[in-house]
């Protein structure tokens, strides 16, 4: 009998390859929730320009500007208007989405 197809090391092998992949599993979940709690604002901003998703940011002066964003180092220019990073107050990622 090959040493390596015994069947306790074969109902071995399957449960060591079972929680493997759980704790792979979970490792990656956490991963993904620390990244989801990480990131900045720019990040937040990144992500919508890449998915040409709109936003609508409310700024400091209590104005509010809609359309997609295009980021800069220390900017981000919506509805053809540039806003500063330090005058943002709020921003929507899902202004649509409201009843």
């Amino acid at each position: 009998m090959d040493a390596l197809r015994h069947p306790d090391l074969v109902s071995l092998s399957r449960e060591g390859r079972r929680l493997f992949d759980a704790v792979l599993a979970a490792e990656q979940a956490a991963a993904a929730i620390a990244h989801r709690r990480h990131r900045t604002l720019v990040d937040l901003l990144l992500e919508a320009e890449d998915r040409a998703s709109p936003v609508e940011l409310a700024t400091t002066d209590g104005g509010r500007r809609r359309g997609i964003p295009v980021v800069g180092a220390d900017h981000v220019v919506v509805d053809g208007v540039a806003v500063s990073l330090d005058h943002l107050v709020a921003v929507d990622l899902d202004p649509g989405g409201r009843p």
